[in-house]
Parts: structure tokens; C-alpha cells; sequence
């Protein structure tokens, strides 16, 4: 930790349980790339958003990221909003500036141009599932790129559709179907949304946010019907380039 604090320029992500963390191995593997030694990437573990302000006041912050599951909650702590943070409600970026810290999402970034290049004429409709900070980066991704969007959940009155209303009529319409649910990350990587996979098609991309495991239970359903599947790295690998590029500007 003597290292961390006496580094000039400090760099983390805030979340809960994040030792698994994708983000401190991708930054520092980036700072040892580009020759920064003055640079650091730790995790702010913290088991509730109390003692943020201590972080905060780290002389040598200089960035931030942020997950699960304060990318809603840390808001209240921010002085100001980029207009797509603003806009989705979630923030996965945090900035200091001269009027306090700014937060910014570019989880939708991210997302955009992992999936666009997949994307087919007949790709017009898509499913989130899920509806925490991460689906609404999606759900507002999904929306530049001029899908109809429809949110699922297990409490239908959070979302347009339970997974009980996931029927084939449903699936055949919905070709574009985004896990953004924890479920099936490591360990617990048996576990998957409860969709009618028999209902997916060819026709289908299935994008899953989680990225350990490579392969998840829910895009291994949809790869044994020919679906087209995508995990969440790419998305991980470009919002954190994009983070970076709002830290350094």
C-alpha cells in the first residue's frame, strides 16, 4: 500500500467484492505498456458508500471507476454529471475536476461499439435483462442505434416483460437478447437467466456483460442453436479506453 500512496497519479475502481476485478490487471498491464511509473490502479472495496469521502480525498487521485453496485448509488456523492451519465442514471466513470468530482457512463460507449458491428437488418428489436445501473447503459445504447428496446426482469412491475412472458412469439420478435445479470459469472457459472432457450434461433445475437467465464451458461445455450454470441470483454476493454481518455483530457 506504501507504493499506492506515495504514487503521483492513483487510479481505482469502487465497488463491493471486487477482488476478481477485470479493470486492476487491464490498467496495470496499461501503465506498464506505456512506461508509467508514476501511475497506480487499486481496488476501493467498501462494504457500503460511508467512508467514499475518504477516497475521494486521496491528494493523488486522479480517476475512477465504478461497478456493482454503486454505479446508481454513487451519484449523490458527485458534484456534476456528464449529459449521457445524466441521461442513463448510471455512472461507471468518476473524474475530479476543479468544481468537485464529475461522473460520466461509458458503459453505453462501450456496449455501442462492441455490438454494432454484429448487427443485421433483421437485428431491430432487443430484450435487457436485468435492471440495474448496467442495463441502463444498454438499454440507452441500444436506443442510439435505433432498436426498440424492452427491459425483463423477475418482478415484472420493474420491467415490460418477466421471464415467464418469454415465450416463443416473444423470442421470435426480440432477435437481440443482452444478459445484464450477474448470473453465471465465476464461480456460480451454472447459472443463467431463465430464458425458453429453445426459442432462440440463428437469427439471434446473445450478448452476455459477464466475461469470466469466456463462455458463459447463457451464450452456450445460444451457441448450440446457431445463435451469434458475444461476452463482455470487448465492452470492458472500451470503456476502460474510454475512461482513461476522460481522465487524461
Amino acid at each position: 500500500m506504501e507504493k499506492t500512496e506515495k504514487t503521483e497519479r492513483l487510479f481505482g475502481l469502487l465497488g463491493k467484492n471486487i477482488s476478481y476485478s477485470f479493470s486492476r490487471g487491464y490498467f496495470a498491464n496499461k501503465f506498464e505498456q506505456l512506461g508509467l511509473q508514476d501511475c497506480a490502479y487499486v481496488n476501493f472495496d467498501l462494504p457500503d458508500l460511508s467512508s467514499l469521502n475518504e477516497v475521494f480525498e486521496k491528494p493523488n487521485l486522479k480517476g475512477m471507476n465504478v461497478t456493482i453496485p454503486y454505479k446508481e448509488d454513487v451519484i449523490p456523492y458527485l458534484n456534476e454529471l456528464d449529459a449521457t451519465a445524466s441521461h442513463i442514471g448510471a455512472v461507471n466513470t468518476i473524474k475530479p475536476t476543479s468544481n468537485g468530482f464529475k461522473g460520466y457512463n461509458t458503459d453505453a460507449y462501450g456496449f455501442q461499439k462492441a455490438i454494432e458491428p454484429h448487427l443485421e437488418a433483421h437485428h431491430t428489436k432487443a430484450l435487457v435483462l436485468g435492471t440495474g445501473g448496467a442495463s441502463k447503459a444498454v438499454i440507452y445504447a441500444l436506443q442510439q442505434l435505433q432498436l426498440e428496446v424492452a427491459s425483463v426482469s423477475r418482478d415484472r412491475s420493474k420491467a415490460n416483460y418477466s421471464y415467464e412472458d418469454l415465450d416463443q412469439t416473444v423470442l421470435k420478435a426480440y432477435t437481440v437478447v443482452v444478459n445484464c445479470t450477474p448470473l453465471g459469472t465465476f464461480p456460480n457459472i451454472v447459472e443463467k437467466p431463465q430464458l425458453s432457450y429453445e426459442n432462440v434461433t440463428e437469427k439471434h445475437i446473445l450478448f452476455d456483460l459477464v466475461y469470466n467465464p469466456e463462455k458463459t451458461a447463457f451464450l452456450t445455450e445460444g451457441a448450440l442453436r446457431g445463435a451469434k454470441i458475444l461476452n463482455g470483454l470487448k465492452m470492458l476493454e472500451l470503456q476502460a479506453e474510454k475512461a482513461w481518455e476522460i481522465w487524461n483530457s
